[in-house]
């Protein structure tokens, strides 16, 4: 919420649409693939809360495999399996690592990992990668206290993304050099 009001900045020529996605395996699900359908974004990025979080986490990739807890609705996806026939593990072309070096926000860690969890997060992340070729991101932050106000996160995500845009155009930019060589 914070963030819509803040926007990216006024010297970014870009489109920001926030969406909230419940923490349903099924409706997140459909709301990705409607996202990429009717949007068609140049970067999703999706926000999830880490309840147990200290840091800003930026999840490089996304498994196929292993969720086995079940949503609000108590639904779980079938045989704990995301996409059926997918790859066990999509990569975005954003280069998490290379955001978490660039990135220096005051108050709080910004945190790099390999493994997103195992639920709803990590389940529209795989998606949303799948649906978008690579170009999609996932940030966990820690739940609002007094240590972390909306504001600090509003503007810590207007960083990170406006970096993790630009990591997002060098890629499209090396896969369109490496296509023409």
């Amino acid at each position: 919420q914070e963030l819509s009001k803040l926007g990216l900045g006024s010297d970014v020529e870009l489109e920001l649409q926030t969406l909230q996605l419940h923490v349903d395996y099924r409706a997140a699900g459909q709301r990705v693939a409607r996202i990429w359908e009717d949007l068609q974004p140049q970067l999703t990025v999706h926000v999830g809360m880490d309840t147990s979080g200290k840091a800003i986490v930026l999840e490089q990739c996304g498994k196929n495999r292993g969720y086995r807890d079940a949503d609000v609705r108590g639904f779980r996806p079938e045989d704990g399996v995301c996409l059926p026939g997918g790859p066990e593990v999509i990569t975005s072309v954003v280069s998490m690592k290379t955001v978490c070096r660039c990135i220096v926000i005051e108050d709080i860690e910004v945190a790099f990992s390999r493994d997103a969890g195992r639920y709803v997060c990590d389940y529209t992340y795989y998606l949303s990668l799948h649906h978008g070729c690579g170009s999609a991101a996932l940030i966990h932050v820690p739940p609002l206290s007094l240590r972390v106000s909306a504001s600090l996160l509003g503007r810590a995500l207007q960083i990170i993304i406006r970096k993790m845009l630009e990591e997002c155009e060098k890629a499209q930019e090396q896969s369109l050099t490496h296509g023409k060589l």
